[in-house]
């Protein structure tokens, strides 16, 4: 009977402790609309992986509209509570979270890459993934389209780098 009420005693301090631990362990930046995100978007996705990226309130109300698409429980209302937080909180250049330290190869564009998609990435996304060559262009036209700065020359000249370095 001691076991019993020790082990009821211990489970009840850490199912007490646990909510305090979680929200300390929750990487999104506060805001209002932090904890609806949390709830909804770790269902699926771990968060540290959410407060990586960054996206304007359009390209935000893109992912979170495809979420609920594919099964997100969140009212219209929330979306717009979400996206807001989203926007506010993890937008192009907010508060980026710390990364591995990561040096780029010299060469021309470099300088382009680090400035220009830094604002939405950190170094080690560009570094880790390697990707044919032929898919750099588009990926940077994508990266434009959602709002990249970059003239057309820019563009080809972050393509080649990264084509250069960071292709297969």
């Amino acid at each position: 009977m001691r076991i019993a009420l020790s082990s009821l005693f211990a489970f009840a301090i850490v199912a007490a402790a646990s909510p305090s631990m979680a929200q300390n362990a929750n990487p999104l930046p506060p805001g209002d609309g932090r904890d609806l995100v949390s709830v909804a978007c770790s269902q699926c996705h771990y968060l540290g992986t959410i407060a990586k990226i960054r996206d304007g309130a359009a390209g935000w109300r893109i992912y979170v509209d495809n979420m609920v698409l594919r099964g997100a429980q969140l009212t219209p209302a929330e979306v717009d509570k979400v996206v807001n937080y989203l926007a506010l909180n993890l937008g192009p250049g907010i508060n980026l979270p710390p990364a591995k330290p990561v040096s780029l190869p010299d060469g021309q564009g470099k300088q382009l890459v680090e400035t220009r998609c830094t604002l939405c990435h950190d170094l080690e996304r560009v570094a880790a993934i390697k990707r044919q060559k032929k898919d750099w262009p588009i990926i940077v036209a994508n990266m434009v389209t959602w709002g990249a700065t970059a003239s057309p020359d820019e563009a080809r000249t972050i393509s080649n780098y990264l084509a250069t370095n960071f292709g297969n």
